[in-house]
């Protein structure tokens, strides 16, 4: 198995016309001991067994963690939006990993918020470098659309993994560590300096490894609890009362709601756990 290089990415980029494009947050993956590390770390965080090493990739690009996932004896199914680099995927992989299992890369063009389905059999673990302007919506769509998904290795913006990781109260806690927290425990495990990719970004990255758990015990659905993140965070700097008033159908209304879940009307949005946003929407209806 031969990991990519900085050269290689740039020949291959070369004999296929790919320019690295910002909108679809296209960083490739140059650095080998990079991939090595995930890979590593993926068979340690996710614990799963050998038979059970079916990852969902996004954004593979030209296949820098795809290889060292297949060389691991991953099945890989690679969402990859791209054409020309989808196209390309599994020549660069039968090249680079010829012993590789019969049928262990699927490679799917498309975009991976538009995919409700992938081949048999389902993935276990998202591993991905996730392009960085759909990283959040990504693992959100993932989790909601495959549960066979019993957890995750996602490399993204620093500042992201400190969002997704964030507990209420914090600083960083908001919209995207609520809505995560209804599927899944989070935890930073390292980080990755800008030189790992080509182009350079401006930005450090981080590895993020998640585990799925049940969601809150409400009867509230998921649809419901995720509209009232929206509007108690679109106005996180007012208090709860205030913020939740177009929610509730009035302030007043909103303060009876707040009371029967046992919240402090007075305090804001980041002060809520995802439990408590659940049994607030439970105590409206919902």
């Amino acid at each position: 198995m031969r990991l990519l290089s900085p050269g290689d990415i740039r020949d291959l980029a070369a004999q296929y016309g790919v320019h690295p494009s910002k909108s679809r947050g296209q960083n490739f993956v140059v650095d080998a001991g990079t991939v090595r590390r995930i890979v590593n770390l993926a068979e340690r965080v996710l614990d799963l067994a050998p038979g059970q090493r079916r990852a969902l990739e996004v954004g593979p690009g030209f296949g820098s963690l795809t290889l060292g996932l297949l060389a691991a004896g991953w099945h890989v199914a690679a969402v990859e939006i791209d054409p020309i680099l989808a196209g390309a995927l599994p020549a660069i992989a039968h090249a680079r990993v010829p012993d590789a299992q019969d049928g262990a890369l699927d490679v799917i063009v498309d975009d991976v918020l538009k995919v409700r389905q992938l081949p048999d059999p389902p993935p276990m673990a998202l591993i991905a470098n996730l392009p960085y302007n759909v990283s959040v919506p990504a693992i959100l769509h993932a989790l909601a659309t495959w549960p066979s998904l019993r957890g995750a290795l996602v490399m993204v913006q620093a500042e992201v993994a400190e969002r997704l990781v964030a507990g209420p109260g914090g600083r960083d806690y908001g919209v995207p560590s609520a809505k995560l927290a209804w599927y899944a425990a989070a935890r930073q495990v390292g980080r990755v300096g800008r030189a790992a990719f080509w182009p350079v970004p401006r930005v450090d990255s981080a590895l993020v490894a998640l585990t799925r758990r049940p969601p809150p015990p409400a009867t509230a659905q998921r649809q419901a609890v995720f509209h009232l993140i929206d509007a108690a965070f679109s106005q996180r700097r007012k208090m709860l009362r205030s913020a939740l008033a177009n929610w509730a159908g009035g302030s007043e209304r909103a303060g009876s709601i707040l009371a029967e879940a046992g919240i402090d009307p007075t305090w804001r949005a980041e002060r809520l756990s995802i439990s408590d946003f659940a049994r607030l929407a439970e105590c409206k209806g919902e």
